[in-house]
């Protein structure tokens, strides 16, 4: 079934999300869709400007309520935040109710799904849709590797952290490679990529065992045809809460590595008895895991996507120097500076083979 049309009118559901990263798939429709965004909801920030707060050059109105969105005429909301636990609080499913009894249909990124709720689905109009993003597509297998059969760049984002800019190193590097004229594609591991339109599959939707699998279906699909695949990346190894990397990186068989890190960040941000060890070590294990000790190719790191969203401008071309400093490797906020010395590493570095592992 297809879902969003070039037509359809996006009003985000963002109820405290506009300035935090429970809010990033959100943000990321904001600064990375095409579509059609009329309204924000957001009781917090009403009547506020959207640039100013997020650093989003897009103008679109923050309103208070759903009720107050449907004066710029949307066809679909989209649920733009992600709270703890999975499911909307009860006052903010209510805004989702409101929505779909006003002819509005319902594009859903949280793991607990609107499409099988009675009252959603008794309210929904007709040639009206609820897309639960988060669902397991059909025709799994398990992984192979024959990914490493390809002759394109595969890109993974591995982080030291969860919530650290992968998705959108990702993304900015896609851009600018497409500029670059280089056949380039994006394979979606989250709901939010999704949501944005790329093709790919919800990792977190998916039975561990399938799940190196399914990444691997939707790298062999793309890999003939394009000059580079950017994989999104999921988790971090060295997050006690996260299992994610590893699929991918037995899924998509990498060819290089981008490293993903929080300006600052010595600890888990959810697990602050965690440590995050130091970059180089990082790296290490990364490149370690990714080769299993020569079973796969031994792709290598080489460039630190850098967030400084928390530091001022001068603050962050010192924390790119230091980190370029401890490493070695290429480091930017991709965001914010340029993406140009990322991709430039990533062409640079040769593919590895078998015999480098």
């Amino acid at each position: 079934m297809t879902y969003l049309q070039p037509t359809d009118r996006i009003a985000l559901l963002m109820h405290e999300g506009t300035n935090s990263t429970r809010g990033k798939t959100g943000l990321a429709m904001l600064r990375y869709s095409s579509l059609n965004i009329v309204a924000v909801v957001d009781e917090m920030h009403a009547g506020q400007s959207l640039p100013e707060i997020t650093g989003i050059n897009r103008k679109v109105p923050i309103v208070e309520s759903v009720n107050a969105a449907l004066a710029h005429q949307p066809t679909v909301l989209a649920i733009g935040i992600a709270p703890s636990g999975g499911a909307l609080p009860a006052p903010w499913f209510q805004e989702v109710e409101i929505a779909v009894s006003a002819g509005l249909s319902v594009m859903n990124g949280l793991h607990t799904p609107m499409a099988t709720d009675a009252r959603l689905s008794q309210a929904l109009h007709r040639d009206r849709w609820i897309w639960d993003v988060r669902q397991e597509p059909p025709g799994l297998t398990v992984g192979s590797a024959k990914a490493s059969t390809l002759s394109c760049r595969r890109v993974l984002a591995v982080g030291t952290d969860m919530a650290v800019g992968k998705m959108s190193a990702n993304l900015e590097l896609h851009q600018y490679a497409l500029k670059r004229g280089l056949r380039s594609k994006v394979i979606a591991t989250g709901q939010t990529n999704l949501m944005l339109g790329d093709d790919g599959v919800p990792l977190d939707a998916i039975r561990v065992d399938f799940a190196a699998g399914a990444i691997e279906q939707q790298v062999m699909r793309y890999g003939p045809d394009h000059d580079i695949l950017f994989i999104e990346g999921q988790g971090s190894l060295f997050n006690p809460a996260s299992t994610a990397t590893l699929p991918l990186m037995r899924g998509a068989q990498p060819t290089h590595l981008i490293l993903g890190h929080r300006a600052g960040a010595t600890h888990i941000y959810n697990c602050p008895e965690v440590k995050i060890p130091p970059l180089p070590t990082v790296i290490q294990v990364c490149e370690t895991i990714v080769s299993a000790g020569g079973a796969f190719p031994a792709a290598k790191v080489v460039g630190i996507a850098l967030n400084t969203h928390h530091l001022t401008e001068s603050d962050a071309k010192t924390a790119i120097a230091e980190v370029f400093q401890e490493t070695g490797l290429p480091c930017t906020d991709l965001i914010r500076f340029d993406a140009a010395p990322i991709l430039k590493a990533i062409l640079e570095a040769p593919i590895p083979s078998d015999e480098d592992a």
